[in-house]
Parts: C-alpha cells; sequence; structure tokens
C-alpha cells in the first residue's frame, strides 16, 4: 500500500486516482489544462485536444494537478522532443509541442493575461518568432549540490517538478554549439575537483566572441547589429542574440512613433536598449541604482561613438530627479526584473508623466499588473507585442505600448 503524503487533501480526488480527461489549453506555466466535472486538473507535457489518462498528486482549493501517465489520443501539434531529457530536466516545457503552436499559444496567454487580471480587452500581435529556436542560448548556469564523501553528484538544472533535486544534463539543446562543446570539459574539471568544494555551486558558461567564459567578472561582448557591448560575464545582458536586432528595433519604432525627441531609460544596465535607440532620437538619458552598470554603459556609448548618450547612478526613490526633458516630449523605456515594477517607481514615473512608455517584460504576469496601475495614472495601451526569446520554454518578453491620454 502506497504512501499518502502528509498535507495531500483528499477531495475531489483520492492521491493517485488515475482519470482519463480531455485537454482544452494550455496554462501559461506550460501545463495542459483539463476538466472533470467542471473541476480544473493541471497536467504537464500534455496539450490542446489529447485525451490523456492521468494521476492525481495534488488538490487544492480550485483545482487538481496530476502527472500525465499516457497520451491516448495524441494532439497533431505533438512533435518528437529534441533532447533526451525533456519531461525530466525543469528547463524545458514546449519541446513536445510544434514551435508555430508554441507561438499561439503564447500569443493567447498574454491575451488572457491582460483580460482576466488587468481586465483590458486588447488585441495582441502574433508572437515574433526566434531567428533559432535549438541552439540559441549564449548563456546557461548548471549547478550541484555539496559533494558527499568527496564525490560530485548531479550536474545540472532542477528536476521537474522538483524545488531542489538537480537533473544531471550533459549537453543542452537549447544552448549554443560553444556551450555544449565545453560542457563536457568543465563538467570533468568539476568533478576531478570535488573534494574542494564544501557547499553547493552554480557554475556560469556564457558565449562571448565564439569562445566560452566562466568567471563572473571576466568581460564579456555581444554585437547588437551594428553596436558592440561589454559587460561581466556574471551581470544580466540578454542571452538570445539571434533576435536582439529585431527586438530592440522594435523597441526603437514604438518609443519614437509618437513623435518623442527625447528618451529616458529608466532600467538601463549596460546600455542595451539606450544605445541601440540612440539614433531615433536627439537625445538620451540612461538611468540605473548600480553605478558600475552606469559605468558600462558610459564605456560602451564611447566605444560605439554615440557622444548624446549620457547615463547617470541615481537611487532607487530618485530616478527621475535629475531628467530635465520635457515630459511631453520624452518616451520612457522600462525593462524591469521578473517582479515587475513596485509601487515607488511607478509613482515617480507617474508623477514625471512622460508622453509615452514601452514597457519591456520577461513576465507577463507582473508587467500586466502594473498595465492597470498606468490605466488608472491615464495612460492607455496602444500595442501589445510578444517576442520569443525562449523557445522550447514557458518564457516570453513582451513589450506594451502605452500612451499618455490627452
Amino acid at each position: 500500500m502506497e504512501t499518502v503524503p502528509r498535507n495531500f487533501v483528499p477531495t475531489p480526488f483520492d492521491y493517485h486516482l488515475y482519470i482519463e480527461l480531455r485537454i482544452k489549453a494550455l496554462s501559461n506555466q506550460g501545463y495542459g489544462v483539463g476538466r472533470v466535472n467542471n473541476w480544473v486538473v493541471f497536467v504537464p507535457f500534455s496539450l490542446p485536444g489529447e485525451l490523456v489518462l492521468a494521476r492525481i498528486y495534488r488538490n487544492e482549493k480550485n483545482c487538481s494537478y496530476a502527472d500525465l501517465i499516457k497520451v491516448l489520443e495524441p494532439s497533431s501539434d505533438r512533435v518528437k522532443p529534441r533532447c533526451k531529457l525533456f519531461g525530466t530536466c525543469g528547463g524545458c516545457q514546449y519541446q513536445h509541442l510544434d514551435y508555430d503552436a508554441q507561438l499561439e499559444w503564447k500569443t493567447a496567454q498574454v491575451a488572457d493575461l491582460l483580460r482576466l487580471q488587468a481586465g483590458l480587452n486588447l488585441p495582441v500581435n502574433p508572437a515574433i518568432a526566434s531567428p533559432r529556436t535549438y541552439g540559441y542560448r549564449s548563456k546557461i548556469t548548471p549547478h550541484f549540490h555539496k559533494p558527499k564523501a568527496a564525490r560530485m553528484g548531479n550536474i545540472g538544472f532542477l528536476r521537474t517538478g522538483s524545488r531542489s533535486e538537480v537533473c544531471d544534463v550533459a549537453q543542452c539543446p537549447i544552448a549554443m554549439d560553444p556551450i555544449n562543446e565545453a560542457l563536457p570539459v568543465l563538467r570533468r574539471s568539476v568533478q576531478a575537483a570535488a573534494d574542494r568544494y564544501r557547499r553547493g555551486a552554480t557554475l556560469l558558461m556564457r558565449v562571448s566572441e565564439g569562445s566560452v567564459i566562466t568567471n563572473n567578472n571576466a568581460v564579456c561582448t555581444e554585437r547588437v547589429g551594428s553596436l558592440t557591448f561589454n559587460f561581466l560575464a556574471g551581470d544580466f545582458f540578454q542571452n538570445n542574440p539571434f533576435i536582439l536586432p529585431a527586438f530592440t528595433g522594435y523597441v526603437a519604432r514604438q518609443a519614437a512613433g509618437g513623435g518623442a525627441r527625447y528618451l529616458v531609460d529608466a532600467y538601463c544596465g549596460s546600455g542595451l536598449f539606450a544605445l541601440t535607440l540612440a539614433p531615433s532620437f536627439r537625445k538620451v538619458l540612461g538611468v540605473e541604482v548600480s553605478e558600475t552598470s552606469a559605468d558600462w554603459a558610459r564605456a560602451n556609448a564611447r566605444t560605439n561613438g554615440i557622444t548624446h548618450a549620457e547615463f547617470l547612478a541615481a537611487s532607487a526613490e530618485a530616478i527621475f530627479e535629475k531628467v530635465d526633458f520635457p515630459a511631453e516630449e520624452t518616451a520612457v523605456v522600462i525593462d524591469p526584473p521578473r517582479k515587475g515594477c513596485d509601487a515607488a517607481f511607478l509613482n515617480q514615473l507617474f508623477a514625471f508623466g512622460p508622453a509615452r512608455v514601452v514597457y519591456v517584460s520577461c513576465n507577463p504576469a507582473t508587467q500586466i499588473r502594473d498595465l492597470a496601475e498606468f490605466d488608472k495614472a491615464g495612460y492607455e495601451v496602444t500595442e501589445v507585442q510578444p517576442f520569443d526569446l525562449f523557445p522550447q520554454t514557458k518564457h516570453l518578453e513582451c513589450v506594451a505600448t502605452l500612451q499618455k491620454k490627452a
């Protein structure tokens, strides 16, 4: 007799009950969504239209979760995953789904979030595809737990459904070729030095000009169109270089589309948006809370001969304090972390009152939460454009353009 987890809630389904259900949709976490007597059941690695056999492992207040046991009637969109670890390694959610269908579902999920979370019934442009659907990631960060008895355990990424168990990953099909060429060497060196590690660690592998950097403090170089960017390997920089020209070009067109002559990049980092957008504006100001990041942005401006872009470090409480551009002629680009914008930042932005805002986000859920605040502050969304920077995964970037109402 199997042991039922102590915290298992036994309604509406018994633990490990087998059920058949038809999958109707995909959630923004990549789960198939089905219903049994109007009760929602989430099943990973299942696809819309499929009839599946699933096994319940958790009941919550308004839904249940089940493991996929067997696909009884497969979808025509189901394809063979390229990675043998798909379904075990938690890095990818969609390798079993045709890429055109991935784009359609990601687009639909943004529209659903807008409607359900922000109360905005807005058209969403079809997601822009990545030029590469595999071999696109320029950075990966495999990790491992503390070695036991000087023996190294698995080196890789979290196992599907686990918060701590690491799946051993010897190759990663969504990573660029130089990473996969260097990964076996790095794994052997770490395994050989197992007795030196007193705790677990996260490794860095980042492609820079065809070679792989593993030192967080080494300087990386990335080219976006005609521009060259240098930054520390451990710092944030978009890790799908193949889509960046189209991505930054779109942001530039949206920011300048309302006739703005001045640009503020409020989360400028090493200057990606500020410098790629600079040709479209009379003057550009990048703002960063990190002085180090502002220094890299200044250096990148000099490297690329851009003289009308200025970068300054400002405290989080005074982001717009030194911005002297006329608000009615200014566009602001924001690209916050996954948690979105906090209330203090939004209050500063609304007090400044730029004519146009282009909101870039890697987490549409928090972005759309914030769009509801823009709506209250007198801004209307004029265009929503998803970009698939992360094929085969549940993640995407979304660009929302907002115009101040007259």
